[in-house]
């Protein structure tokens, strides 16, 4: 049975305004993968996908910095449903943002998206079971609002307009550049240039190696080090399957091992960290040479207490041995008209300093979301099956593993909520809540991890419990199992019925 939610909906209010089934909020990987899902096991549903950039792509349209690419092969990180047929198999930002503009014009979703669209506020009514939007469009004054059913959020972790950049004393004095990553300026020539980049996460060790190729020198300043992983950018085995098998059957192959790949290595590094700490320090040791100190490579954390980066066919560690990157373990004391000043009374010389320092961590895309009348505080609210929020009706937020390709996850959480919508429907139920009494339960953040902006952003982010479904669990296995199989009606979500 369909319910027919807008006329549920007009009987309560008369309104002009537009009406959808369903709002998915963002149109990069996670909002393509939701309304393919969607448009396919949902198709009676009207959906509409709502996209504050001109562009798809979200994050690979939004990054420009030199080298910026995944950490992850595209064979998991890709879609399911969308082979990836390059030979590369970790690719640059650009060939990625042009795989999801593709998938969404070959799969139909790009005539469902409203370009400059930016959500501004999600009012949630108890009585007529939707959810009122308050959005701004690109060269409009004025406010429009959508109404909805079901809201899907896929804005990823987060926030898009503002770095992390701590205020470092003496910036004034600093007579070159200073750029942070998420606001990299077009054209930037750094030719020549001697460049300090403070960091040592995921994008300085993108951006060293890269920036490295013209610059006279770079010297990454890093607090403390990472654990750092070299995979090859092209995949033999994958080059070898598409001799004999077609692009679709190679992508599944490729995707299956490769999960299983992060899952297995993933449980054994946790279950015997010392091993895997030992492992991951010889390899690093072997691969940067004799020459570089062993304090650069030494993390104090275990492995995946914080993650593990990947530098692709080893290119930080092949500019390290040639001279072209040099490593310094320090704090930053302050900044010079010639550079970098660290504690241990070290001055870095820098033309260009570029804080690779991190992200702000947001949820929700940072709307202001209100269950009727009061506002939604996402640091008190619980994670269920890591895809949806205690006390947030008929409402989604896909994000992906730290220790695997997001869009394993994005996907799994997408077919459970599509199977939840269709339960509804037949059993004639128009709200579904994921309910816990939070006093009879133990509860952490659900990242169980040391990074920095973790630790800034607590209080800002979900909560988890100790056992499913309220534990994030990081096995794609385990999740693939119960979101796509297991019950809807576990006695957690709670369901109520349309008024007649």
């Amino acid at each position: 049975m369909k319910m027919n939610y807008e006329n549920n909906f007009q009987t309560n209010e008369s309104i002009n305004d537009e009406y959808q089934d369903i709002i998915i909020v963002g149109a990069g990987l996670s909002g393509i993968a939701a309304a393919y899902y969607l448009k396919r096991q949902c198709p009676h549903k009207s959906i509409r996908l709502l996209e504050s950039r001109d562009r798809v792509g979200g994050t690979w349209d939004l990054f420009s910095y030199p080298g910026v690419r995944s950490d992850s092969d595209m064979y998991t990180f890709g879609f399911s449903f969308q082979p990836w047929s390059a030979q590369q198999s970790i690719a640059d930002g650009n060939d990625i943002r042009d795989y999801i503009e593709k998938t969404a014009a070959e799969q139909d979703v790009l005539k469902s998206i409203d370009f400059g669209c930016q959500l501004i506020t999600a009012s949630w009514c108890s009585k007529s079971a939707h959810w009122t939007l308050t959005v701004q469009r690109s060269g409009r004054e004025k406010t429009d609002t959508i109404r909805c059913c079901f809201l899907i959020f896929c804005t990823g972790c987060y926030d898009h307009k503002l770095g992390y950049k701590p205020q470092f004393t003496g910036e004034s004095l600093f007579k070159g550049e200073i750029i942070h990553p998420q606001q990299w300026p077009n054209h930037l020539d750094y030719t020549g240039k001697h460049i300090v980049v403070i960091g040592s996460g995921a994008t300085a060790i993108t951006l060293v190696p890269t920036m490295a190729k013209t610059a006279a020198h770079v010297t990454m300043l890093q607090r403390s080090p990472s654990y750092i992983m070299s995979m090859p950018r092209k995949d033999p085995f994958a080059y070898l399957l598409r001799w004999v098998l077609p692009a679709f059957m190679v992508h599944h192959i490729l995707r299956w091992k490769n999960a299983l790949f992060y899952t297995i290595s993933f449980g054994i590094a946790r279950k015997f960290p010392r091993l895997a700490r030992i492992f991951l320090k010889s390899h690093m040791s072997r691969a940067a040479g004799p020459d570089i100190d062993a304090k650069h490579l030494s993390p104090s954390y275990m492995p995946w207490d914080q993650r593990v980066l990947v530098t692709t066919d080893g290119e930080l560690f092949k500019a390290l041995r040639e001279g072209q990157v040099s490593i310094c373990t320090a704090d930053v004391q302050e900044f010079t008209p010639q550079g970098v000043l660290t504690n241990t009374g070290e001055l870095l010389k820098a033309d260009i300093i570029v804080t690779a320092t991190g992200f702000n961590m947001q949820y929700l895309g940072g709307v202001f979301v209100s269950i009727d009348g009061d506002e939604f505080n996402i640091g008190n609210s619980v994670l269920y099956r890591g895809c949806m929020l205690s006390g947030l009706p008929n409402t989604a937020m896909l994000f992906g593993y730290t220790n695997s390709s997001w869009t394993l996850k994005a996907e799994a959480s997408m077919r459970f909520f599509c199977r939840m919508i269709n339960y509804m429907d037949q059993q004639g139920l128009n709200t579904g809540t994921p309910t816990i009494d939070q006093s009879h339960i133990e509860t952490e953040p659900f990242l169980e991890m040391t990074s920095g902006y973790i630790g800034r952003a607590a209080g800002y982010i979900p909560l988890q419990g100790r056992s499913y479904p309220w534990r994030l669990k990081q096995n794609y296995l385990y999740d693939l199992a119960v979101l796509q199989f297991g019950r809807i009606n576990d006695g957690v979500l709670k369901f109520t019925k349309a008024e007649k």
